[in-house]
């Protein structure tokens, strides 16, 4: 009998640690969202949450850890939403504009992401988030311009198009927007601006003979 509630009691635990896991990774995005990446304390997060700092570092070793698996999650969050976005396209093209518009929510429901992504402060104090963000990046840029060279393969892009080139431009954009609006809060919102930009990216690398002609 004694056997059986153990048994029955264990994924109860692990479930539980998982839990506090999301929820202190949650609240550290909530709070960079406030107060700034470089600002977020350990307390902070222990306050938070209402419990103490002990309890936070049950969970993680270090704050070094928490950012890294704030990153984990953003990771695979991100790639997974923009992975189902690009499976619903019905043409490189169309993958490539529901991957954009599905990153501008993304980052619109998480606001905190950008500032963790770009925080000189985080990447000089740990290289193993440093090598996380940059295989975030380089596998998104990879993705992009895997998409732009089908498009040149089916006609519907350009052919004399760079398309690495392209696929730079195409996450600049995203990073830009965000700059933008951050800078202007309040008077610019990420979506509107985001589809007012996307269009001109289209159009700039549709063959010269669909040029002008809607999508």
């Amino acid at each position: 009998m004694s056997e059986n509630v153990a048994s029955t009691q264990a994924p109860r635990k692990r479930l539980g640690a998982d839990a506090r896991r999301e929820e202190i990774i949650r609240v550290t995005l909530e709070l960079a969202a406030r107060q700034g990446v470089d600002d977020v304390t350990t307390q902070d997060m222990a306050q938070a949450m209402g419990v103490t700092q002990g309890a936070v570092f049950r969970h993680f070793p270090s704050k070094d850890a928490i950012w890294l698996a704030v990153m984990q999650w953003v990771r695979e969050r991100l790639m997974g939403v923009l992975g189902q976005a690009a499976a619903a396209g019905s043409d490189p093209l169309d993958a490539l504009q529901r991957m954009f518009f599905a990153h501008i929510d993304f980052i619109a429901g998480h606001p905190a992401i950008p500032r963790v992504l770009m925080s000189e402060h985080l990447h000089g104090r740990s290289s193993a988030l440093r090598k996380l963000v940059t295989g975030i990046m380089l596998a998104y840029e990879e993705k992009i311009t895997g998409l732009l060279a089908a498009a040149q393969a089916q006609g519907l892009a350009r052919a004399d198009l760079d398309a690495h080139a392209a696929a730079t431009l195409y996450i600049g954009m995203i990073q830009g927007l965000v700059l933008q609006t951050s800078i202007l809060r309040g008077q610019r919102t990420l979506a509107t601006e985001a589809a007012r930009t996307f269009p001109v990216f289209l159009q700039a690398i549709l063959p010269p003979s669909t040029q002008g002609t809607p999508p």
